[in-house]
Parts: C-alpha cells; structure tokens; sequence
C-alpha cells in the first residue's frame, strides 16, 4: 500500500512538468488580483479599511502579500480573519501587545510577543493553511537582498523579521541570515504578488509627506533616513504594480494607534476611488494592463 501511495506521488511529481496545451486562439487567461501591502506599523490599520470595501463589494483576491506591518494585516487576511476584525484588533492594539524594551547592542526591543499576538488574530498560522496564498518580505542585512516568504512554513518568524524595524527591534536570526524590516529592500511587495501569480497587481502605498523640519530625538532620525532611502527607490515596486493607492494617513505618527478609526476610513476611501479600476479588470479583458508608473488611481 505504502509503495503504491509512493508510485502515485512520483506520477503526480512527473505531470506537473509535462507540457502544457496551448491556449485556443482567443482565449484569455483568468484575471488573478494580487494585493501588495506596505509598511508603516500604525498607519498600517488603514489596510483593513481598504480590504473591508474589497471584501463587502467581493472584489475576487487571488493573493496577498506585506511588508511591516502590512505582513500581519495580510497574513490575519490571508487565513480568514475578515477585515473588519482586523480593524477592531488595530484599534485595540498598543506597541507592548507585539513589543518589549531589552535593551542590547542590535536594538532596543525583542518581538516574542508578537507570536502570541498572531496567535489569537490569525486563524490558521502557516503559509500551507491559508485560504488565499501569502506572501512576506524580510531583508537580508548582510546582503541586502529581500528575503521572501511563501508557500510552506509557518507564518510567525517571517512576519516577526519584516517587522523589525532597524534602530528600534532586534534583528531576527534565521538560518545563519540576519534579518530586519522587509520594507528596506521592498517597500511595497508588488513583485511578490507577482511570483505568487497576480496577473494584476493592486499595490497599497502608506505614504507620508515629510517636510524639512530637524528630527528631535534618534527614532526620528532613523525614520527620516527610512523616507529619503523610500523616496529614492520607489520606481523599482511601482513597475511591477498595475494600480498603486495611497491612503491619506499624514499627520499619523508610527505609534498613532489612537487614530485607528480615522486610518480605517482613509483605507476605505482609496479603495473606493479604485474600484472602477477593479472592476474594469474584471469585466474586460483579462490581459494584464501595461505597467506603467502610476503616481496615483487613474481616472
């Protein structure tokens, strides 16, 4: 039995690289939408905004991928968690439920409570189990290079790692890498969608305008060298998205968990505004729209 059970799986191994047939003259590949969500630890409640619209309008999503705190809101997405849970545990959330001070050389905090957080918000908690395939981003700090996160494992270190924002967590160490914030080498996971297999990729930008005011104290510091870096390289994630939206969420800083309302509502408005986007994609045809660099929802 246990033999005949190893010949099926070795048939099965060898048909997923037999050829395939080639589609029929005119026939058009399903539009598969892949959500991308970026960083901003706070300011990331305004994600379950914009998901709660997709969700109440059932805007089809084929995966889900983040960085930061966009990594938790899609992995909690990803295994079930509706978004207005979501939203309702943002709200609640203070920076002690994922963080405590210890202070060492690589930082000042440690992210361990961050697992028994995820615990209770996530409904099945590895990559295998969620119903809509995940994605999360880390970055490697020796090499520099995203580190991602998909398809088997489970969910809790990679999200941990593309939470650690550098200056202020502890790295995490995972297989001889150290790994911080995945929004230092992919800011918005647009590509990651991609290798998950969007066809068409919605990336959803926090941005937050910054003026030229000195920085008061080293955090600051920190998260204005994190704005120029961003700001430098954000053509390299906007090619590989076909719509990128911008929540409203300046005047939000990184720990104002008190405007959680407020940042659920900016998530929803953008998603309104890109809902006949969405909805052309899906009621067209299903080839993927060039990839241009929008810097805003078109008309």
């Amino acid at each position: 039995m246990v033999e005949s059970m190893r010949r099926v799986g070795r048939w099965l191994a060898a048909a997923r690289s037999w050829p395939r047939w080639p589609a029929r003259p005119g026939a058009t590949a399903p539009v598969r939408i892949g959500v991308a969500l970026g960083g901003g630890f706070a300011r990331g409640i305004a994600h379950a905004g914009f998901l709660h619209i997709l969700e109440e309008q059932r805007v089809p999503i084929h995966c889900i991928a983040g960085v930061s705190a966009g990594s938790i809101v899609a992995a909690a997405f990803a295994s079930g968690t509706s978004a207005e849970e979501i939203g309702r545990v943002g709200c609640a959330m203070r920076f002690a439920d994922v963080a405590r001070w210890s202070l060492s050389r690589m930082g000042f905090v440690v992210s361990e409570r961050m697992t028994r957080f995820l615990r209770r918000l996530l409904k099945c908690h590895t990559f295998e189990e969620m119903p809509i395939p995940l994605g999360v981003a880390a970055t490697d700090l020796a090499s520099g290079k995203p580190v991602l996160f998909r398809g088997q494992g489970d969910v809790f270190l990679p999200i941990r790692a593309s939470c650690a924002y550098p200056g202020l967590f502890q790295p995490v160490r995972h297989e001889g890498r150290i790994l911080v914030d995945g929004a230092m080498s992919m800011e918005v996971p647009a590509l990651l969608c991609r290798e998950l297999g969007a066809t068409h990729v919605v990336a959803v930008h926090l941005s937050t305008q910054w003026d030229t005011c000195v920085p008061g104290n080293m955090f600051q510091v920190v998260n204005r060298c994190f704005q120029i870096m961003q700001s430098r390289t954000e053509s390299s994630w906007r090619a590989h998205a076909n719509l990128v939206v911008s929540p409203d969420v300046r005047g939000v800083e990184w720990d104002g968990f008190a405007h959680g309302t407020g940042l659920i509502e900016a998530g929803a408005a953008a998603a309104r505004e890109a809902l006949p986007v969405l909805r052309r994609w899906l009621g067209g045809p299903s080839a993927s729209p060039p990839l241009a660099m929008p810097d805003s929802i078109p008309a």
